[in-house]
């Protein structure tokens, strides 16, 4: 079972909630994790297939925690997570919305409404580049454990056949998190062609 990251923002009084899901498989073994402590930067290279790989930088020190069926990056300074998951588009077919992304959040917002028993009173799905749109929902039912949920995911088409999902958790200070999306999608890159292994060599 995948885990897509469920973080709380907007509200406060709120604590940060993680909601195992299934769907987005991950793939630890393909990718690599490395700090840089002159640019205080790590690096993270993902490969896809053969053809297909991605990149992204984050800001001081990421280690890799977990393994199997998901990537999980932690900060050393803070409790704040990454977690790296991957889902096959077969997964997404026969879901009505014109586009991966699209289809993508629909079935992230199917899986949270099943499993909380009961629909998303806000639903945000924004195109932040040709590449990344950002998916979220937010529930204010009291009856809610945790009280008002907001959950968020950026979905990254990689191409016809994979879509990325990122998503942040444990960070309860708004303009925290607002940085570590800004650095996250500043250095987010995909790479295609036969040669995008040498991106995976630091």
């Amino acid at each position: 079972m995948g885990l897509v990251t469920a973080i709380l923002c907007g509200f406060p009084e709120a604590q940060a909630a993680k909601i195992p899901l299934q769907g987005a498989s991950g793939f630890d073994d393909l990718v690599r994790v490395q700090f840089d402590p002159q640019l205080r930067q790590t690096r993270v290279a993902g490969r896809v297939a053969s053809h297909l790989c991605f990149s992204l930088a984050l800001q001081q020190e990421w280690r890799s925690t977990t393994g199997g069926m998901e990537t999980r990056l932690k900060s050393v300074l803070s409790d704040a997570e990454l977690e790296v998951g991957l889902r096959p588009a077969h997964e997404l077919r026969g879901l009505p919305q014109a586009d991966l992304a699209s289809r993508d959040a629909a079935l992230l917002q199917q899986d949270y409404e099943s499993l909380l028993g009961r629909p998303a009173q806000s639903v945000s799905l924004v195109s932040l580049s040709p590449e990344t749109t950002r998916w979220s929902a937010t529930w204010v039912d009291a009856h809610l454990p945790s009280g008002p949920l907001t959950v968020e995911a950026f979905i990254v088409p990689l191409s016809d056949d994979w879509v990325l999902e990122l998503s942040f958790s444990n960070v309860p200070v708004k303009e925290e998190y607002d940085s570590l999306v800004r650095s996250l999608l500043a250095g987010l890159k995909v790479h295609h062609g036969p040669g995008c292994g040498s991106q995976m060599a630091f």
